[in-house]
């Protein structure tokens, strides 16, 4: 199973690191979460650089995409190189995330049509501008599209992409490890209400 993080240069390392960390806390064999860059280094907003992990194109062929954001993704959906690889991206097939202002990808790949989203307050006039609705709220999914709005929001996307290839005891797991001591059960209560009402409805049991 790989999840991808598209992660451009001036990212937000909020948004793909904390996913990064919540997402690797599921242990399972076959279980990857990789950095996907455009390039083989990217630096950050406040100066961090890091490494590629996988390409835009591998990570167009990954069970779970979640795009990053960033101080750039005007440019970023602006740059055909960039663009034309992610209209790989095919929500039928693989559950795509958009963290912040990664919903304006979403949006310019008309992956967000009849679809609301989330995202930070700097991005939404962009979106807005783009033909989507931005929702006062800091998750949303309908299908395998999920978007979120705020950093501090990055940890419902990966908790709601574990649930979906994992299952609720796994998310919640992921979720009780990284919440703050002494506030995890409140933690991920609140973490559950937001990400549970967008998840898929259990399969009735065979009787």
């Amino acid at each position: 199973m790989h999840i991808a993080i598209l992660t451009f240069e001036g990212y937000n390392e909020l948004d793909s690191l904390i996913a990064l960390g919540v997402l690797n806390r599921i242990k399972t064999d076959g279980w990857r979460v990789t950095i996907a860059t455009p390039s083989p280094k990217v630096t950050s907003m406040n100066g961090v650089t890091i490494e590629q992990m996988s390409t835009l194109e591998e990570a167009c062929s990954a069970d779970a995409v979640i795009v990053g954001s960033g101080i750039a993704t005007r440019e970023v959906v602006e740059d055909p190189a960039i663009m034309n690889v992610l209209r790989h991206l095919d929500p039928s097939r693989w559950l795509i995330a958009a963290q912040c202002s990664g919903a304006l990808v979403l949006a310019k790949l008309g992956l967000l049509n009849d679809i609301p989203a989330c995202t930070d307050l700097v991005t939404k006039p962009w979106v807005v501008a783009a033909g989507v609705e931005v929702l006062n709220q800091p998750f949303y999914a309908k299908g395998n599209i999920a978007t979120a709005g705020g950093c501090l929001a990055s940890h419902y996307l990966a908790a709601w992409i574990v649930a979906r290839l994992e299952g609720r005891d796994a998310a919640e797991s992921a979720l009780h490890y990284v919440a703050p001591v002494g506030e995890k059960r409140e933690y991920v209560e609140r973490a559950w209400r937001n990400i549970a009402p967008y998840l898929p409805a259990p399969a009735p049991a065979l009787v």
